[in-house]
């Protein structure tokens, strides 16, 4: 009998992906159009993020979102009421997405016209932090109720994001969740990560991160 042939067919879809993350990279830039990838678990607060976000720059940037879900387009809805450009892409029972599904989001806008699309990725801490989406930024959100100990379990996530927000910081009186653990955790494995401490519901912590973000605007367009 002849020996196996093992065919690492994970690679391939992997250094496929990455090479043409590069290429659309190149395309937005040259269009000066900062894409944004947003990750998180499901119910973390993508969405809620999303809309803080655009009340508070929507009048300083022009801004689309694309929304990734397996079903449904009800956080697309949630966007599109605010005025804002919103794509809906249904990944058919996919748990994350790759450049080429952002590629067919992106058909549907006119990318050249704007300052900055943001995806909302499928929620899920697994998959998503490994496909390149062609996303200049890779942000993720961690809500306080899932713990401070989940930079152990999913390091991969917040090894590769430029930023964390850490979400629903008004429960923390009710968690025994330790701020300073997780700071201290997620350092070990990105020194260079942006955190902030937010909470959607009260509004803490989201100038912060819009300030942030305008200077990500600003340096992105000037380098």
């Amino acid at each position: 009998m002849d020996a196996i042939k093992l065919i690492e067919v994970k690679e391939d879809i992997l250094a496929d992906n990455d090479a043409a993350a590069r290429e659309l990279r190149l395309k937005l830039k040259s269009q000066n159009t900062l894409l944004i990838n947003l990750m998180a678990s499901p119910g973390a607060g993508k969405t809620s993020l999303l809309l803080q976000t655009i009340g508070e720059l929507k009048n300083a940037f022009r801004m689309a979102v694309i929304e990734a879900d397996i079903d449904s387009t009800v956080d697309a809805e949630k966007i599109a009421a605010t005025g804002i450009e919103s794509i809906q892409l249904r990944t058919g029972g996919f748990c994350h997405l790759d450049v080429a599904m952002v590629k067919k989001g992106l058909e549907a806008i006119d990318t050249p016209s704007l300052d900055i699309i943001i995806i909302e990725n499928v929620g899920n801490l697994v998959c998503p932090a490994e496909f390149d989406t062609g996303a200049e930024i890779d942000v993720m959100i961690l809500s306080v109720p899932e713990g401070d100990d989940k930079p152990l379990k999913y390091p991969l996530m917040f090894s590769k994001c430029h930023a964390l927000l850490v979400n629903k910081t008004d429960l923390m009186p009710y968690t025994d969740f330790n701020m300073a653990l997780l700071h201290e955790r997620v350092r070990k494995l990105n020194p260079d990560i942006h955190i902030f401490e937010i909470s959607c519901k009260t509004g803490e912590g989201i100038i912060a991160w819009t300030d942030w973000l305008k200077q990500s605007v600003e340096d992105f367009v000037k380098n």
